[in-house]
């Protein structure tokens, strides 16, 4: 909610300055695009959940998320007779291209509970390893994993796309795309 639109808001001033980050997901590849060199040399592999410490303890948004907000603040704009910049339709046109997450049959604020139960279920999945250690998806694995949504993706296709979830087992990534399809399924029906 409030939140969500704040980070859309951060990230809007952010586009109009030299910093920007960008997930793209380009066929089997997921490209981590950075227009600043990293200020502490980490060298940032999204493939291996390694970033820079000024990406910790960031809320991260699914194209989807990003696309409700964007059309929500685009409305908004219309009223009060303002134009869009250049920036912000580009971001639009490239987050309601990817958005598979849509029904001009539901309402707003249905899609963005959906979106954000999703959100929660995939932050808030844990799952024990035989030696005892709880494991939990990163922060770019969910938004990565709410990008992917496809009711039909299997598990050797998740881990091709986001390769850090091999860390998880088989049963356990199953069970993370059973919440996507569910999602998915109750979204465009």
């Amino acid at each position: 909610g409030n939140n969500a639109l704040k980070a859309v808001s951060i990230i809007v001033e952010l586009m109009k300055t030299s910093f920007i980050l960008l997930f793209l997901f380009l066929g089997k590849k997921t490209l981590l695009i950075r227009a600043e060199e990293s200020t502490t040399g980490v060298n940032e592999n999204a493939g291996e959940l390694q970033f820079d410490t000024e990406f910790e303890d960031i809320h991260i948004l699914s194209n989807a998320q990003v696309a409700i907000i964007l059309q929500a603040s685009a409305r908004q704009a219309v009223n009060r007779d303002e134009e869009l910049n250049e920036v912000y339709r580009k971001t639009q046109k490239y987050v309601d291209r990817f958005n598979t997450m849509t029904n001009p049959e539901k309402q707003h604020q249905e899609l963005v509970d959906e979106l954000d139960n999703l959100q929660e279920a995939l932050t808030t999945f844990r799952k024990e390893t035989d030696e005892g250690i709880e494991m939990e998806l990163h922060s770019f694995e969910t938004s990565a994993l709410m990008n992917l949504v496809a009711s039909d993706m299997s598990v050797e296709e998740a881990v091709s796309l986001v390769p850090s979830l091999s860390r998880f087992p088989e049963a356990a990534i199953d069970e993370i795309l059973e919440l996507i399809r569910s999602t998915m399924i109750r979204i465009v029906t």
